[in-house]
């Protein structure tokens, strides 16, 4: 077999009782790392701590993940105005939480001969929201619904709990010119 050490050293072609015993010596685990190679390929390692690491990477991977959250939103086709702006303002509220809406117009009866209403209070929703959030899915009839996604725009930068970065730190001139401005400030400082 192919032996790799265990800083990454290429040992040679060894016998699998030579790899075993330098294993044992070095106190180290014989972990097999390409069986289909030919010759195989083994590699001198601590297993148990290359495990905890890979957990480790796993987890942070994890906790470093967004999870999307798709909230749904639905409307009629002859919705009062008051009802319009209620629902708007949901909207506008799940984009700014950074959640993604699915909104859905329900067709009834001889509404579902008129889908260019429904596709209309579509676009004026999307109009009406543009700021926040963009159609990532554009209108579609599914049936008696109507379906539209929208999304939310990429995060920007004035938003609440954000950590300063060097980039939003003030320049030396800047700093300079405003401790200049106020020496009162400076005095009870």
């Amino acid at each position: 077999m192919r032996l790799v050490g265990p800083n990454g050293e290429q040992v040679g072609i060894v016998a699998i009782g030579d790899a075993l015993r330098l294993a044992q010596e070095a106190d180290l685990d014989l972990v097999e790392v390409a069986a289909e190679a030919r010759p195989p390929v083994c590699k001198l390692m601590d297993y148990g701590k290359w495990k905890y690491e890979n957990a480790q990477k796993a987890r942070e991977a994890r906790r470093n993940q967004s999870h999307t959250i798709i909230k749904e939103m639905k409307l009629r086709p002859k919705i009062d105005p008051h009802d319009y702006e209620t629902k708007k303002g949901h909207v506008v509220r799940f984009l700014k939480a950074g959640d993604k809406v699915k909104i859905t117009i329900m067709f009834r009866g001889r509404e579902q001969s008129r889908p260019e209403l429904g596709f209309r209070l579509l676009q004026r929703l999307a109009a009406d929201v543009e700021e926040l959030g963009y159609v990532e899915s554009a209108p579609k009839q599914d049936g008696r619904n109507m379906i539209m996604v929208m999304a939310p725009h990429r995060k920007q930068q004035s938003q609440p709990g954000r950590k300063r970065t060097e980039a939003d730190a003030p320049t030396t001139e800047e700093a300079a010119a405003s401790t200049q401005q106020d020496p009162a400030a400076q005095a009870t400082a």
